[in-house]
Parts: structure tokens; C-alpha cells; sequence
């Protein structure tokens, strides 16, 4: 990093302030959760899914039903026979409109009322399910050849379909995010967890160093409990993610340049060795670096409140005035082809002359194992540096490193196109934070 602002980091490093030990260690779930409240009035991402697969089964059907209108006779003839001479028995005109039925009132009830309750597609289902029965039981479609059975086996079978996915995918994941708002609000009504006020100096400390050179001798000699391996281990994961990160923006001559946003900022990638392609994001914001501190690197709890890519965020263990445990869970990228991921990282936060830094990469915490509910990704080495502008107080440089693993099968490109277009999001996100919070009295 010396190489890239041209300062030593012996003279520059210093220790953040010490974070209140009342702060929570829990090692289940916690009112540390933030869910945005303008998410909460946006349909989610599990339920757009479930609008556009009825939208298919409406689409699906009607193509059906229009390739088996286009027989010998012609799509008018075959009409004039199918609506205006309706036959129970051997129409399928009524299975159109059963589909039309299914969905007009499914996007009614979860769209455009966006209800929580499962009756609604139990009426459709009911509905679609005994008709469809009956239809087969008295018709006569059979005798149609190959549409007389394709026809109404996948109407039920797209009905059923539907009411699977919501009941199991979109009603249960809602009630959880509804869960983890309702618990963030508890918080926030509690007041602030973390310090908010106007930074000093005076508020930072540079910890005695060791005679011994040893971490137990600065524990004794700062009065503090000694760490534990597990916690020390943790500390070392935080240090080599920041010299690791202070390597990448070391090397910017290095960069490849992927894209620029509409705000100028630019996104960069690096390959590296044992870290694959490492994506750089770089942005100049008209505020005071202190802000971005505040905002986002001091406080990341409450950045979900404003940060759309972020669905959750909970602090699982303070390990040291600069080291903690955090999970957080991001939302669905790509037009949601990439499925929510959480992680599980741990973090490193120093306050140096001229930047504040986060770095972190993943890490393993009992409280929060893999589950099947999300695709648990990883994190490598990586962070923010919110850069002070040496002229002009009210400007700093934030650059973003990037340096995750999504799982799953996913094409690369895939993967890349999601992780760029995720870092400009969460610049448009910054900014109007910036805004809302340069705003007040």
C-alpha cells in the first residue's frame, strides 16, 4: 500500500477505537439483522420468480393450444368450432381459460396485493384440479390424439407446481426476512450500538508494543483478557487479508479496466495466482473519507438499511477493538440467475493518517454452519479503503476490492458479469446514502 499513496505504514497504522464490550456475543440468532425497509415494500425476489412462472404456465398453455388449433382446417376454423360452438366434451377452450383463471388471480393476490396467505392459490389449485378431473372423466380428447393428453396433464401439473413453490419457497423465506425486520426495528428502537458521534484523535490508540513481542504480554499489559487460539487465529486471518489487500492496490499498474459506470467510477480486475481474478472498484465521492468510515466501515449492521445488494448482516463475535465475526447474506444477482449467497468473514478495521481500512476473508464460526437455505460462497482477501483527499476535505477515493467465490455451477462469465454489476449497484446505493446523510441539519 506504501507504494500506491507513498507512505511508509509504520508511521501511518493505528488502532480503531474500542468497540463497547456490551455489545452482543450471542451465538444464535440476534437483533443485530437489518433488512432495508424500502426492500420490505418491493415485491422480493422469490416472489418475482413466482409471478413469472405463472406468467409461463398462462404463455405455455396458450401456445399449446394455439399449435393444436393449427391443423388441417385452419387456426379461424378451428376457433369458430372451439368458443363459438362450445363443447364440454370436446373443447379445449375451457382449459385456456382455466389457465387465464390460475393467472389472473394469482398475480391479483401476490403481485398486486402482495397477500401472505396461502388461500388464494388454493382456490386456483381446487378449482384447476377438479375441473381438470371432471374434463377427462366426461370428454372426449382423448380421441384427439397426443394433445388430448398433453393438454390437461400439464395444466395440472403447472398448478401444482405453483402452489409448491409458493407454499415451500416464497411464504417461508418472506416470514424469515419479516423476522429478521421486525427484530432489526428492536434494535434500532434501543438506540445506536456503536459510537455515531464526530470522530477525534483522541478517540484512537496506538497499543503499547510487547517486551516480550508476544500477543499474551499486550494483552496483560492493556488489562485485557487474553485471547484464545481460535481468536488469535482469527486476528492473524484479519492482518494477512489486509497485507494481501494492500498488495492488490499495490499494483495498480496491473489492473485491467472492465467497465465505468454512468458516475465515473471504474471497475478493474486482477488475476492472481491463488486468488483466481480479483475485481477493483474505484470511485471518487464527494464527501469526507470520516463519513464512508462511519457509514461503512464502522457500522456494518446498519448498512442494510440502505445497501439493496445486502439482505442481512450480524455481528457473531467482537474478537478485539479491530477484529470481528460477521455474517451476512447478499441478494440475488443477474435477473436472479445467481441465487442469495451468505458468508461468514472475518473482518479487520484500522484507522491510519490518510485512509480507513476493512479488510476480511472468510472464516469458520460455530454459530453459523452451512445450510441448505443458501449456497454458503466464500470470501478470499479483500476490502474498502476510503482514501482522504490530501486538498479537499469533502473528497475521498473509496476503492472496493472484491474477492469471492459464489459456488455452485455457475459459468464464469456468469460469475463476472454479476460481480461487476454488483460492485456499480452498491456505488449507486453509497452515493444516495451519501446524500441523505450530507443532507442533515
Amino acid at each position: 500500500m506504501s507504494k500506491l499513496w507513498g507512505l511508509p505504514n509504520s508511521d501511518l497504522e493505528q488502532s480503531l477505537p474500542a468497540i463497547a464490550s456490551s455489545l452482543s456475543h450471542s451465538q444464535g440468532f440476534s437483533p443485530h439483522h437489518y433488512v432495508s425497509p424500502e426492500r420490505r415494500r418491493l415485491i422480493s425476489d422469490v416472489r418475482r420468480t413466482f409471478c413469472l412462472f405463472v406468467t409461463f404456465d398462462l404463455l405455455f398453455i396458450s401456445l399449446l393450444w394455439i399449435i393444436e388449433l393449427n391443423s388441417a382446417n385452419g387456426i379461424q376454423a378451428n376457433l369458430k368450432e372451439e368458443i363459438i360452438h362450445y363443447n364440454f366434451k370436446s373443447s379445449f377452450f375451457d382449459i385456456f381459460l382455466l389457465a387465464f383463471f390460475r393467472f389472473s388471480l394469482l398475480l391479483l393476490g401476490y403481485a398486486i396485493l402482495r397477500l401472505h396467505h396461502w388461500w388464494v392459490i388454493a382456490i386456483t389449485t381446487l378449482v384447476s384440479s377438479a375441473f381438470l378431473i371432471v374434463k377427462v372423466i366426461l370428454s372426449e380428447l382423448l380421441n384427439k390424439g397426443a394433445f388430448g393428453y398433453l393438454l390437461p396433464i400439464v395444466s395440472f401439473v403447472l398448478a401444482w407446481l405453483e402452489t409448491w413453490f409458493l407454499d415451500f419457497k416464497v411464504l417461508p423465506q418472506e416470514a424469515e426476512e419479516e423476522q429478521w425486520y421486525l427484530a432489526a426495528q428492536a434494535a434500532v428502537a434501543r438506540g445506536p450500538l456503536l459510537y455515531s458521534g464526530a470522530l477525534s484523535d483522541g478517540q484512537f490508540y496506538s497499543p503499547p508494543e510487547s517486551a516480550a513481542g508476544s500477543d499474551d504480554s499486550d494483552d496483560e499489559l492493556l488489562g485485557k483478557r487474553p485471547l484464545t487460539d481460535q481468536e488469535r487465529e482469527y486476528v492473524q486471518q484479519g492482518k494477512a487479508a489486509m497485507e494481501m489487500m494492500d498488495q492488490i492496490l499495490a499494483q495498480e499498474e496491473n489492473w485491467t479496466f472492465e467497465r465505468c459506470s454512468e458516475f465515473g467510477d471504474t471497475v478493474h480486475s486482477l488475476e492472481t495466482p491463488f486468488h483466481g481474478k480479483i475485481f477493483i472498484l474505484k470511485a471518487v465521492l464527494q464527501c469526507s473519507a470520516e463519513i464512508i468510515y462511519q457509514e461503512l466501515i464502522l457500522q456494518p449492521e446498519k448498512m442494510v438499511l440502505w445497501n439493496k445488494t445486502l439482505l442481512a448482516c450480524q455481528i457473531l463475535q467482537r474478537v478485539d477493538d479491530n477484529t470481528s465475526i460477521s455474517y451476512d447474506v447478499a441478494a440475488g444477482a443477474a435477473g436472479g440467475v445467481v441465487s442469495p449467497r451468505d458468508f461468514v468473514n472475518v473482518r479487520r478495521i484500522e484507522r491510519r493518517r490518510d485512509r480507513y481500512v476493512s479488510s476480511g476473508m472468510a472464516a469458520l464460526h460455530s454459530s453459523r454452519p452451512p445450510t441448505s437455505r443458501y449456497v454458503r460462497a466464500e470470501n478470499g482477501p479483500g476490502g474498502f479503503v476510503a482514501l482522504k483527499c490530501p486538498t479537499n476535505p469533502n473528497l475521498c477515493t473509496l476503492f472496493w476490492v472484491l474477492n469471492t467465490d459464489l459456488k455452485g455451477r455457475l459459468p464464469r462469465y456468469l460469475v463476472n458479469q454479476s460481480l461487476s454489476a454488483t460492485m456499480t449497484e452498491f456505488m449507486f446505493h453509497l452515493r444516495k446514502r451519501v446524500m441523505e446523510v450530507a443532507a442533515r441539519p
